[in-house]
């Protein structure tokens, strides 16, 4: 089976067993399992940030970071593409309380004049706008990503306005390999950071939490409540480690496979609407009679899968368990409908 239903089904590599099998552990809920604490330490260091938490998940990190950034009658502000608004169960609501006040635009991305607009004027009939939140890469945007230039005006509005700055950097990675930014500049504009080491990275599990030493003491209790203090979770986090030192570069051959599929498609008169294709995630629409769930069953008789996103809408995803080969054969199936 070529599996381009997402980047999370990726499976350890050999050499990242290896390394989670030889992880000294110990329990974390104590703070004493060494590997997550060398984790979390190379994360703060590569982002320039105090301080960093591992988590069981993305959807958690950003929960997390919600929870701590807001407070009752407090609100978020991010696009109605985001996944903590689409795709986290309303969380924001459930664990925090707290409303989202949700922008348009195009592929997922928003700045600073939409947010400024958004604010909230001071009337006791109107929750308080808090927190913005930034998805990059925007997974229901086809992974588009933002640029520090269009970042920069968006943190001196937050600064100007009071308003903390989340990103919901799952992706982050891959629009770093692709603008040649570092993680240190991304680190220096944001009051909090959550990266997904078990997407494009292909670590089976976990993500992190990044801030200062202040926030992640406040998220760490929060982790706590929500069921997320790990004991001997040093094996994953060993993952984690090998993943940041060795799967960031290669992310770079994703794009370029998730590129070469768009040419194919583009050539196909039942395909249209391809979305612009800046890193990993590949979305189009099939025409009538075809629809999502008619080309998804047919692609799955030629051992493809994939996601719906939509009556008519497909989502391909690129990653490392899916080699060049593999993406020439989806090629060639492909052109045979």
């Amino acid at each position: 089976m070529i599996n381009l239903t997402s980047d999370t089904v990726t499976k350890p590599t050999p050499p990242m067993l290896q390394a989670m099998m030889q992880a000294e552990v110990g329990d974390d809920v104590f703070r004493a399992d060494p590997t997550i604490n060398a984790l979390e330490e190379m994360s703060a260091q590569m982002f320039g940030m105090e301080a960093a938490l591992y988590c069981p998940s993305g959807t958690m990190t950003n929960q997390i970071a919600m929870n701590v950034h807001t407070g009752r009658l407090e609100e978020v502000i991010c696009h109605e593409y985001s996944h903590v608004y689409q795709y986290e169960t309303g969380g924001y609501a459930a664990n925090s309380g707290i409303p989202m006040n949700l922008l348009g635009g195009d592929f997922g991305k928003i700045n600073a004049t939409q947010i400024e607009a958004a604010i909230r004027p001071d009337y006791d009939w109107l929750p308080k706008s808090k927190l913005v939140v930034i998805e990059n890469t925007c997974n229901k945007g086809g992974g588009s990503f933002y640029t520090l230039d269009e970042i920069y005006p968006i943190r001196k509005l937050c600064d100007e306005r009071e308003l903390n700055l989340h990103l919901d950097g799952a992706r982050l990675f891959n629009a770093l390999v692709e603008s040649g930014e570092t993680p240190a500049d991304w680190g220096a504009q944001f009051d909090s950071i959550s990266i997904c080491l078990s997407k494009g990275l292909g670590a089976p599990v976990g993500s992190l939490l990044l801030g200062t030493g202040k926030f992640i003491k406040q998220a760490r209790r929060q982790r706590k409540v929500m069921g997320g203090g790990m004991r001997q979770a040093g094996f994953l986090a060993a993952a984690g480690i090998y993943a940041l030192e060795n799967n960031v570069q290669r992310l770079k051959e994703d794009h370029d496979n998730a590129r070469f599929v768009k040419a194919v498609l583009e050539e196909l008169d039942f395909v249209e609407n391809i979305r612009p294709v800046k890193t990993n995630i590949l979305i189009f629409d099939v025409k009538s009679p075809w629809t999502a769930a008619s080309f998804l069953e047919k692609i799955g008789t030629k051992g493809i899968a994939a996601a719906p996103f939509g009556p008519q809408t497909v989502r391909f995803v690129t990653h490392l368990d899916v080699t060049n080969d593999m993406i020439a054969r989806v090629g060639e199936i492909l052109k045979s409908f």
